[in-house]
């Protein structure tokens, strides 16, 4: 048995490669994004993709399985039934999306060449999550996570709840622009908030430079902040033209690229800096904001 891991999406997932090296058959578990990436590496290895397998129906586990089946369509897709059609911001739904999509549930079984893919249920992070062991080895999805387990107290709030609760304690509301959002979903968004009467505590954020731009034909003004992990000339004129302030990822942000964004008036915010040492240096720099997991 090998197993190849490969982080990709905006969230950094680990989709794995499930190779049996006698047969060369190989089971891709939780394409999450990036499906480019994921046939190149299925390609170099010169295996035949036999399955698309998925731990749990949130879209950063799932989101390049449609595109992976259309290059694969010979992979069965397989997903617990009761997460293969779920609502909420997090969900993909597949039911419909892909042509026969398979289910599977606990104490199911799948071969891949000489190895033995078993299925065990594992609610809690959703309603149809799941574990797939072979050998020694768990594919757990997020049943757990490194220290922690996947949380199953916690509902995702509505837009409408999120603006409440933020308004109810004078707090900006940090809106990120998911996925793909066309003209139609801006104004719906704009709606919610409206009715709240809130716009004036909004900052949205999003990696997708499309949906601010977007973003910009409505509100040419709003703050807004373009999500990025590096940084490099090209930008300067992504954050002019659109009048974007910058998020962007702690190590990539230089002095001389702070200065420039200064000398612009624009806002900085770095993200997602857990390093004391690293966020004083920030701190004394002048960034307007730090994202952190950690509230000291």
């Amino acid at each position: 048995m090998k197993v190849i891991t490969t982080v990709v999406g905006e969230l950094g997932t680990n989709c794995y490669l499930l190779i049996d090296e006698a047969t060369r058959e190989a089971a891709l578990i939780d394409p999450a994004d990036s499906p480019d990436e994921l046939s190149a590496l299925i390609e170099r290895e010169g295996v035949t993709l036999r399955y698309i397998l998925l731990t749990h129906g949130h879209r950063d586990h799932t989101l390049a399985a449609p595109a992976m089946h259309k290059r694969y369509p010979a992979a069965a897709v397989y997903i617990h039934r009761l997460d293969a059609n779920g609502s909420g911001i997090y969900h993909y739904p597949l039911e419909g999306v892909i042509d026969g999509l398979d289910y599977y549930d606990e104490g199911d079984t799948l071969p891949l060449g000489s190895l033995t893919i078993s299925v065990l249920y594992t609610p809690g992070h959703t309603a149809g999550s799941v574990t797939l062991k072979v050998g020694d080895a768990l594919f757990v999805g997020d049943t757990l996570f490194a220290g922690s387990c996947g949380r199953t107290d916690l509902r995702v709030p509505s837009l409408e709840e999120y603006i409440k609760v933020c308004k109810r304690y004078g707090k900006y509301c940090i809106l990120e622009l998911k996925g793909a959002h066309a003209d139609e979903d801006i104004t719906n968004i704009i709606g919610i908030i409206n009715e709240q009467d809130y716009l004036d505590h909004i900052i949205f954020i999003s990696f997708s430079l499309q949906n601010l731009i977007n973003l910009r034909k409505q509100l040419p003004d709003q703050p807004a902040q373009w999500l990025t992990g590096d940084w490099k000339e090209e930008y300067k004129s992504y954050l002019v033209d659109n009048n974007l302030d910058l998020d962007i990822w702690y190590g990539s942000l230089t002095e001389e690229t702070y200065a420039w964004l200064r000398s612009l008036g624009k806002k900085v915010n770095v993200w997602t800096c857990d390093d004391p040492a690293a966020a004083a240096k920030y701190v004394e720099m002048g960034v307007d904001y730090i994202t952190s997991n950690i509230l000291e």
